[in-house]
This record gives structure tokens, sequence and C-alpha cells, in this order.
């Protein structure tokens, strides 16, 4: 599992597994509740890939959101899976 440090949201973390490049596991800790909850919620059983790309860029406040932040632990992810 990875524990992702975010920056720049009301989230603080993202914990994330991913799994044949599935996602298996998500939990956004802090932030907007009911937000994030849903959010990681809806992003389980689907594809690691297709979903850093459609969340990739989204802006909250300044140029980041709870969404893009999830992108980049995506991204973050893979890469310490190489």
């Amino acid at each position: 599992m990875l524990e992702y440090k975010t920056k720049g949201t009301c989230s603080t973390q993202i914990d994330l597994e991913i799994e044949d490049g599935i996602i298996t596991a998500c939990e956004i800790h802090r932030g907007c509740r009911g937000n994030t909850q849903g959010l990681a919620k809806m992003v389980i059983g689907r594809k690691a890939d297709e979903v850093k790309e459609l969340l990739r860029g989204i802006p909250c406040r300044g140029d980041t959101s709870c969404p893009d932040q999830l992108s980049r632990a995506i991204e973050a992810y893979q890469q310490q899976a190489k």
C-alpha cells in the first residue's frame, strides 16, 4: 500500500493499493468528507490508468485538487512498482 502525502489540498494523505492495474483500495484522509469518501468509492474496481487520466489537472484551490492529487498518487504508485 502506498501512503501518498498530498500537497496543496485540504486532504493530507491518500492510501492507495493497485493490483494488476486495478485500484483495489483507496482512502483519502481529511478534506471534504463526503466528497473524498465518494471519490474513493468511485475509483475502486476501475483501471488505474483510466482514473489517472480522467482526474489529472482538475483544479480546486489553486492548480490542484483532491482528484488531481489522487491522479498523482496513482502515478507515484506505478513508479514505485517498477
